[in-house]
């Protein structure tokens, strides 16, 4: 544990002008009040706000974000209290300290009404103080690395907020490396036999290639002195989560992903930058739609850089980021460099974004949502996902989250345009409404009098805005036949725990979920926004912890008529957890597409053929066949070592043959039955991460009978 001398000097090392005796007070007041408690590896507990306050002396953080760290736990683990503190360190401080001990008995993993009323109380105090995140950040930091100490059961709770709530806000706010730290620390906890996978394989790919970060960082700096530019070139590999998501995300072998490595370069003017992106251009081919401008285009969070990927040494492709030295602080920083100090002084940086207005933007839609759970939507999608910036035809920018589609581009100008819309050009073209928009596309929205939103149009659309204004639209529409499908759901799931349905009983329910009545709570059920299992367990909780029974493999789906006949399509093979929709054919019942699959653009000009369809909540069993194409190495035993895999995580293999045999190389075909998209996602990444596997197509023929 570092001393007080030691911490005031990490202070000192970038604001020369800092308050000495105040810090000292604090540490010896923190010490005290901590005095007799160990943390669960043995050590004074004191160590840990030590350790919290140390962390932000990186980031160059004021006093008062210093001494918070020192006393965040003092209100709440000691016989300290807010007055006191108040009466010692100030007002500011003390107000900054309580915000952090709300922040911490905050159950932001609780039931979805809960964690929705935590989500607007951490909002609240985001926007009165960020210093207050940026502390309980820091902390939540300092805990994943120090994990290992805690029950195995703890650790896996910790790991999955941090995963989910922790890390994407770290991002949302700039900090990057806290994002990608905090992501790598959970996931070394959640899933340590793939994050193993994946650094066998990086050291595999280091034996066969040598260093090659340090090869083309050389290659950079070699092109910026032919220029006379002075600048910094980092280079790193990317950290285990990130390949592991993208391999994931993208359904690639980790041989095909285009970024592992990426670097950085750091020049002094913004026209440098651009300089410096002509000479990496000119040096190296450039790998089309990998260019993105976030200098001209910043993004919410004040960052600023050029990205571009080109194929480097020997083919491999590597991702550039280029900016400037203030840039660079405020990507590395995020909003904290609004904070930062230096030589005494607050550094201005040009590029940080002003906490007030940050919060502001980030929040300015979230008090429209209806209810908790589009409020949850809201957040998650507004403070998580990445951006991309489109044109309307008159040439004004709609901003919109990684992901989105035409439909969601038209609800953003207005809801009366969304829900009008027929179809949609982009770039003059006209495209399937899921299409997925990139960056500077110009998108026509075509609309027509007395068009109303469909049912399936929920699975098309990525921002809560569309999504709240397409269900209130459905539910308005179609709100008694909802009424009477959500009355025999809940029925069902009442009588599976030995319970009778009453409306005195909905009612109780309703109100617990924050909803206006009974048939709100039965219009929810039978547009599938809520679970009739979540209705049961709101009432009996000690009921609802029972083992789950399996999904019915005859009627997996919600949104069939009774007596419907439901099968899945061969051509795309949709497995529970992924986005469909069931098209209707004659003699055949309905069949549940994928939403992305390639035979539904033949279907676009028939609507009345599409039936909004979700697949039902809870354990599926492992029978759903998906198609794999598989290329391995002519090894002894690599064939085995597929099938372990393939065992070991729980999946059947039920079809199996060579496609062909090269003296290197086979290619085979694999059907394996899994229960759902995490169960193919998991087999696939870490069949990927082995080495003798060069390569898995999970095939989908649009030539295939439906």
């Amino acid at each position: 544990m570092i001393t007080p001398d030691d911490l005031i000097a990490l202070v000192r090392n970038y604001n020369p002008n800092c308050n000495e005796d105040l810090i000292r007070a604090a540490y010896d007041y923190g010490a005290r009040m901590h005095e007799g408690q160990f943390r669960h590896s043995g050590e004074p507990y004191f160590s840990h706000p030590v350790a919290v306050a140390s962390l932000l002396t990186e980031m160059r953080l004021d006093d008062a974000t210093i001494i918070t760290a020192l006393l965040h736990d003092t209100i709440e683990d000691t016989p300290s209290t807010y007055a006191e503190v108040e009466k010692m360190f100030g007002q500011e401080i003390a107000e900054l300290v309580d915000g952090v001990t709300k922040l911490t008995n905050l159950q932001l993993s609780s039931s979805e009404a809960k964690q929705a009323e935590n989500f607007r109380k951490l909002l609240m105090a985001m926007s009165r103080d960020l210093r207050v995140i940026l502390v309980k950040l820091t902390d939540r930091l300092h805990n994943m690395r120090t994990i290992r100490s805690m029950r195995v059961d703890k650790q896996a709770q910790k790991a999955r907020e941090t995963m989910e709530i922790y890390a994407p806000l770290a991002g949302r706010m700039g900090m990057q490396w806290m994002r990608e730290e905090l992501e790598d620390l959970a996931f070394k906890v959640l899933n340590p036999e793939a994050r193993n996978s994946i650094l066998r394989r990086f050291i595999t790919l280091q034996r066969e290639s040598g260093d090659v970060i340090s090869r083309i960082t050389a290659d950079i700096r070699l092109e910026l002195d032919k220029a006379d530019l002075d600048g910094t070139v980092y280079g790193r590999a990317k950290k285990p989560y990130s390949v592991w998501r993208k391999m994931q995300e993208k359904d690639l072998a980790f041989s095909r992903l285009s970024d592992i490595y990426g670097f950085r370069i750091i020049v002094d003017t913004v026209s440098e930058c651009y300089v410096v992106l002509g000479l990496i251009h000119q040096r190296w081919r450039a790998v089309p739609g990998r260019y993105k401008d976030y200098i001209s285009q910043p993004k919410n969070n004040g960052y600023r850089s050029i990205h571009t990927t080109v194929s480097g040494r020997d083919g491999k492709r590597v991702e550039v980021q280029i900016r400037t030295r203030e840039m660079h602080e405020v990507a590395e920083a995020g909003v904290a460099a609004h904070w930062a100090y230096r030589d005494g002084s607050r550094a201005v940086n040009p590029f940080a974004v002003d906490p007030a207005k940050w919060i502001a933007k980030l929040t300015e839609r979230l008090d429209t949502a209806e209810d908790h759970s589009e409020f949850l939507e809201h957040v998650k999608l507004e403070m998580y996902s990445d951006q991309v910036f489109c044109f309307t035809p008159k040439g004004d920018v709609i901003q919109l989250p990684r992901g989105a589609t035409p439909l969601d581009f038209a609800y953003a100008i207005h809801t009366r345009i969304g829900n009008s819309t027929v179809s949609a050009k982009v770039d003059g073209l006209r495209v399937p409404l899921w299409t997925r928009l990139r960056n500077g596309q110009s998108v026509e929205v075509i609309t027509a009098q007395g068009q109303r939103p469909q049912g399936s149009w929920i699975e098309l659309v990525h921002t809560g805005r569309a999504k709240s204004a397409i269900r209130r639209s459905l539910r308005e529409e179609n709100r008694a036949r909802f009424i009477r499908l959500g009355r025999e759901l809940a029925r069902v799931a009442f009588e599976n725990v030995g319970r009778k349905i009453t409306d005195k009983a909905l009612d109780a329910a309703a109100g617990g979920m924050a909803l206006k009545g009974a048939e709100d709570l039965l219009a929810r059920i039978g547009s599938a926004e809520i679970s009739a299992r979540a209705v049961v367990a709101q009432l009996y909780p000690d009921l609802a912890v029972l083992p789950d029974e399996e999904i019915d493999t005859a009627r997996p789906v919600i949104g069939l008529d009774p007596g419907q006949e439901f099968r899945r399509a061969q051509c795309c093979q949709p497995v529970p957890g992924e986005r469909i929709v069931g098209i209707t054919y004659r003699g055949k019942g309905v069949v549940a597409h994928a939403i992305d699959c390639d035979v539904l653009a033949s279907l676009e000009a028939q609507p009345e053929r599409w039936i909004d369809l979700h697949w039902h909540e809870g354990k599926h069993p492992p029978v759903h066949a998906v198609s794999l194409e598989v290329t391995i190495t002519n090894n002894a035993g690599v064939l085995g070592l597929v099938c372990s895999v393939i065992g070991e995580n729980k999946a059947n293999i039920s079809d199996l043959r060579f496609i062909d045999r090269k003296p290197d190389y086979f290619r085979i075909f694999v059907e394996i039955e899994v229960s759902d998209a995490p169960h193919l996602h998991q087999i696939l990444t870490l069949l990927s991460a082995e080495s003798d596997v060069a390569q898995i197509i999970r095939v989908r023929d649009p030539n295939r009978q439906p």
